[in-house]
């Protein structure tokens, strides 16, 4: 066996070495318990305490007294949204989130809008996470050292992204002391903050009351709603994250439904406890905005002071703060990754992305969304001001269209029992994100809203394209397909293959997309090779996926499908007296088991030559959208000295080609394809 080259050698020491695909513990060493769940996916959510109440504050200027209704109102919408989103953990357990529930209850289109949207909302996780943290470091920095906070920013983005392509659960058992940590600290800080000035709190209701009279006396009812609709709203970062179980249900442990219901109820709890007591403590200690530090670290800081500990408490605490905010950058590269493939699934998005590595992790959707999370924090220059703007408003449309296709499903089972009640639940939390998502695009559009609404709206149209693409060439591929196999008689039932180590053997790469492809490379052998191969080796890999491996009997149904195409494949070459067999597995990275077996059957048939078909197309971004696996195959094999064919497929000059055959007797065309006339001109 070849030894491993050096870049290999360094890619496995910093992302571990492959995964065993056949082994048993494989799918319950990457499912996450809930514990593990609240932790890897419910971070996002906790974490935007850091930032979410200070910005709804803030907005209420010198009106910070009205915070009393923020406080209420940001615990009671954490949990109508956590426990509406429960209904959809229960109706899609096979995860998906906000992109699934639009595609499915709404419509093809809507799914892309959510999934679009989406996307763009886990880059911003790990962009506004990743600077959220950076500001709580430098809270108790000299402000002179603010210039250097962007390429600390851009080397966490990067660290984040080493970690997570060596695997998930890596990556959240690494952060799970910072998560511990955060809880504890926040939760103690938070309750002895209430408790010390506890006094004051059966002063708070009256005092927002009289607040709240004057004011509508001096401006008007209409100015204090639209006050308390601003603050609410730019307070949305706060409720970010709570999508992120639905979205990964397939990435939990068993029950999934069960997990999923009990990781929602624990970020229900900590996050509407977290949020809503800082917002009570900003009312009770009168924080006041500090230049140079985050409202979070001025309140805790008179806390600390008031325990009597001095600058080093308040600096753990801030390093706590700021390695949650690290835990839920990580949750835009476990997220946004999944829902990317998912949308790859579907055809929305490059295949490329549904592929798995060596390590089982989406490692294309990985390099994507670390790279697009530096490109955004450049742009942005880490401004959480203006990235908690372009992250609500993505939020929050993922949030209404989920909602919104919640309400369309109970409506249409509205017999079902408790189907009313729970219809009248998904409204609430669909008037109550509509809402918000209005509010914020109204009010921010022009300080950056628009901006976001761009960007979506280009990976929109981005994904219409690549579907009507794929769709293009899945309709040319059945054509094919359709008229070779009927050019094809009945075949009666393949003969015992008798292999001869010495003949010259024809090794035909047969890959996914149906026979076609193979028959395609089988009748250019004979073309250009007239009575020069004797044996044929079909060999194929299942490319593990995404889907397939999420599915509980995706490698079973790939397995019974491949032996299906490649048995009918030998027995049509044995029919023909051309002595035939096939080999098969199943790997995440393709090209690397193909050169694994192409080595195994070199030394089993020394005077063997490989071939394979590529599609070919006249564009560059067509040619992007498919797998290039034959050209990188055939660089690996020529590098160990073994030879490899690449036949071009054209679909227009096949399906013509096919076409004519079909024209032909059935007889004149078992002929034809039996090698004594092939009427195949060439594809390029």
């Amino acid at each position: 066996m070849t030894q491993p080259s050096f870049l290999v050698k360094v890619s496995r020491i910093l992302l571990g070495a492959p995964r065993n695909l056949q082994s048993a513990d494989t799918r319950q060493h990457l499912a996450l318990t809930a514990f593990l769940a609240w932790v890897g996916l419910g971070a996002d959510g906790l974490s935007s305490s850091a930032y979410g109440p200070e910005e709804a504050f803030l907005a209420l200027g010198q009106h910070g007294q009205l915070g009393l209704y923020l406080a209420i109102a940001t615990a009671l919408t954490v949990f109508i949204i956590a426990v509406s989103y429960n209904q959809v953990i229960e109706l899609f357990p096979s995860g998906g989130g906000g992109y699934k529930v639009a595609t499915t209850l709404i419509g093809p289109r809507a799914g892309l809008l959510s999934g679009s949207a989406l996307i763009i909302d886990y880059v911003l996780t790990i962009a506004i996470s990743v600077a959220a943290c950076v500001d709580a470091l430098y809270s108790v920095l000299p402000i002179g050292l603010q210039p250097y906070k962007l390429p600390l920013e851009l080397a966490l983005v990067l660290l984040l992204m080493t970690l997570n392509l060596r695997g998930m659960k890596e990556s959240v058992k690494v952060l799970l002391p910072l998560f511990i940590g955060f809880l504890l600290s926040h939760f103690l800080l938070i309750g002895y903050g209430i408790a010390a000035h506890g006094g004051r709190l059966p002063q708070l209701i009256p005092q927002t009351l009289q607040e709240t009279g004057s004011m509508s006396g001096q401006f008007g009812s209409i100015f204090v709603i639209a006050l308390l609709l601003k603050a609410y709203s730019l307070g949305g970062g706060t409720y970010t994250g709570l999508e992120a179980v639905s979205n990964n249900v397939n990435t939990l442990a068993e029950p999934r439904v069960r997990t999923g219901r009990l990781t929602m109820l624990y970020m229900a709890l900590s996050l509407s406890f977290t949020a809503a007591g800082i917002i009570i403590l900003y009312l009770l200690w009168d924080a006041q905005h500090v230049a140079g530090m985050t409202l979070n670290a001025v309140v805790f800081q008179s806390v600390l002071q008031d325990v009597g500990l001095g600058a080093g408490s308040l600096t753990m605490v801030l390093l706590l703060e700021a390695g949650l905010l690290l835990v839920a950058a990580n949750t835009g590269f476990l997220g946004g990754p999944a829902v990317l493939s998912n949308m790859a699934v579907d055809g929305w998005m490059p295949r490329q992305f549904r592929r798995l590595s060596s390590r089982l992790v989406t490692q294309n959707g990985i390099v994507l969304f670390g790279l697009a999370a530096l490109v955004i924090l450049l742009a942005s220059h880490g401004q959480v001001a203006l990235l908690v703007v372009l992250y609500s408003i993505n939020v929050f449309i993922t949030f209404s269209l989920s909602l919104y296709g919640l309400c369309v499903y109970w409506w249409r089972n509205r017999q079902q029992k408790k189907a009313l009640r729970r219809l009248a639940l998904s409204m609430v939390g669909f008037l109550v994100t509509i809402s918000i998502l209005l509010v914020t695009v109204v009010e921010k559009f022009a300080e950056g809203g628009w901006v976001t609404m761009l960007i979506t709206g280009l990976v929109v149209l981005l994904g219409y394209a690549i579907k009507q693409h794929y769709l293009m060439a899945e309709r040319e591929l059945r054509v094919i397909d359709k008229r070779l196999a009927e050019t094809v008689p009945p075949l009666p039932e393949a003969l015992p293959f008798r292999p001869d180590q010495d003949a010259r053997t024809a090794v035909v790469m047969v890959g996914s997309k149906g026979r076609g492809t193979a028959m395609h490379t089988l009748l250019w052998i004979h073309r250009i090779f007239p009575n020069v191969f004797s044996h044929f080796v079909f060999v194929s890999v299942g490319e593990v996926d995404v889907e397939r491996l999420a599915a509980e009997d995706g490698i079973e149904r790939l397995h019974a499908r491949m032996e299906d195409n490649l048995g009918q494949l030998v027995a049509y070459c044995q029919h023909r007296g051309w002595p035939a067999q096939y080999a098969f597995a199943f790997s995440a990275d393709r090209v690397r088991e193909l050169t694994d077996m192409a080595e195994r059957l070199r030394s089993e048939y020394p005077n063997c030559v490989f071939f394979a078909s590529q599609l070919m197309f006249d564009t560059w971004w067509a040619r992007i959208l498919h797998h290039q696996s034959a050209f990188a195959l055939q660089d690996e094999l020529l590098e160990r000295g073994m030879q490899m064919v690449i036949l071009p497929m054209k679909l227009s000059t096949i399906r013509t080609a096919s076409s004519d055959l079909c024209s032909e007797r059935k007889q004149q065309a078992a002929d034809l394809l039996a090698g004594a006339t092939v009427a195949l001109e060439p594809s390029s």
